[in-house]
């Protein structure tokens, strides 16, 4: 008899519990990261959440309703703080630093690379599609700061490269499992600033920009 690989947990109305839903995203995301979207099964999924496959399947009818789920955790915060940075003080370079850090944090500091998933052909699927209409926002939140900052180079490339240099954090934590996230986060938004085409990012700055995000530099 085969054996769970996950924590025992109770049956019933614990079971049907947010513990069990979060216990099941916690293990599809160790899954999906170590092993691959398309070789990992839901009743994996289930055994790695010690759950039954009943379970799983009350809280996510189907595998992709869980990368949905995950996927979602990756922007969602990130687009708060977009959120709020219109009706913030100060200039458009500090929101944009704040932004951009924060983005960085979160797809670095997160206990799974979940940011190594955005190139799964499944992502597409018509399933995903909220995902990625909050990822298309948040990527419009960065280029109507980018806007604001004068350049020769046109917004739409500026925003292109400073978004995709927000999320090539997943490579190179992929790439570098002891990288010290929060420097990283720290030069990732100075490079964004550069990008965007102001060239010069100060103390003063990242002090203003952490301001709003309430985070002691």
């Amino acid at each position: 008899m085969t054996s769970r690989v996950g924590r025992p947990r109770a049956s019933g109305a614990m079971a049907s519990s947010q513990d069990a839903k979060r216990a099941v995203m916690e293990a599809a995301a160790e899954l999906f990261t170590a092993t691959g979207y398309a070789a990992t099964t839901t009743r994996s999924i289930a055994e790695r959440a010690g759950l039954r496959q009943a379970t799983l399947y009350y809280h996510f009818p189907a595998k992709e309703d869980i990368l949905c789920a995950l996927l979602a955790e990756t922007v969602r915060p990130s687009l708060e703080v977009a959120r709020t940075l219109p009706g913030a003080e100060g200039d458009a370079a500090t929101k944009l630093w704040a932004l951009a850090y924060s983005d960085i944090q979160l797809l670095g500091a997160a206990r799974y690379n979940l940011g190594a998933l955005y190139l799964l052909p499944e992502v597409a699927s018509p399933g995903l599609a909220t995902f990625r209409q909050e990822r298309a926002e948040l990527k419009d939140a960065y280029r109507g700061l980018i806007d604001q900052i004068p350049d020769e180079a046109p917004t739409a490339t500026r925003t292109d490269l400073a978004f995709g240099l927000v999320e090539s954090i997943a490579v190179v934590r992929r790439d570098e499992p002891d990288l010290d996230i929060d420097a990283h986060a720290h030069h990732g938004a100075d490079g964004v600033l550069r990008l965007a085409g102001f060239h010069s990012p100060n103390s003063q700055l990242r002090s203003a920009a952490m301001a709003l995000l309430e985070v002691p530099l």
